[in-house]
């Protein structure tokens, strides 16, 4: 699990039918320091993060399988909570 801070969402026409309908946030991971490190991510949202928002990001993919009901999704991010401030 990895905490990360909501930049933003990102739109696509053409991606792989398990994420049709599917909101996908563009992540930026936050270090021990709590300031923004390393490239940014695709994450899966399902709770609703929003702009701004501090979340927990995990790469369990069993559980995006299961959360998105589909044995065939190729994502690997996705959002588990949003953390209080």
């Amino acid at each position: 699990m990895q905490m990360a801070l909501i930049q933003g969402t990102a739109t696509s026409t053409v991606k792989h039918p398990s994420l049709d309908g599917v909101r996908l946030l563009i992540c930026q991971f936050l270090g021990s320091n709590g300031k923004v490190s390393g490239d940014p991510v695709l994450a899966i949202d399902k709770i609703g993060a929003r702009r701004g928002d501090k979340v927990i990001l995990t790469s369990d993919g069993k559980g995006l399988r299961e959360l998105l009901n589909d044995d065939t999704c190729p994502a690997r991010w996705w959002t588990l909570g949003i953390a209080d401030d």
